[in-house]
């Protein structure tokens, strides 16, 4: 299953990398792309881990960028 999620806000390139690589350490994670340009994160997660994966992305953003919005988009 795939999620694209909008983090609007982000600082800096170094922040969006962070950030990636971050969510690629989730289990579940099959893969997960962060563009600072578009602010997009894009994560495809086994099925059935969807929300868990989210959640843990959400954590791990706001620890890295506190101020950026968090929406999943779908």
């Amino acid at each position: 299953m795939k999620k694209i999620i909008k983090l609007e806000g982000l600082c800096c390139a170094n922040c969006a990398a962070k950030i990636e690589e971050g969510v690629k350490k989730i289990p579940g994670v099959k893969e997960a792309s962060l563009s600072f340009m578009t602010q997009r994160l894009t994560i495809e997660a086994k099925e059935g881990m969807e929300d868990t994966v989210v959640e843990a992305a959400r954590k791990i953003t706001h620890k890295i960028e506190p101020e950026a919005e968090f929406k999943v988009l779908r």
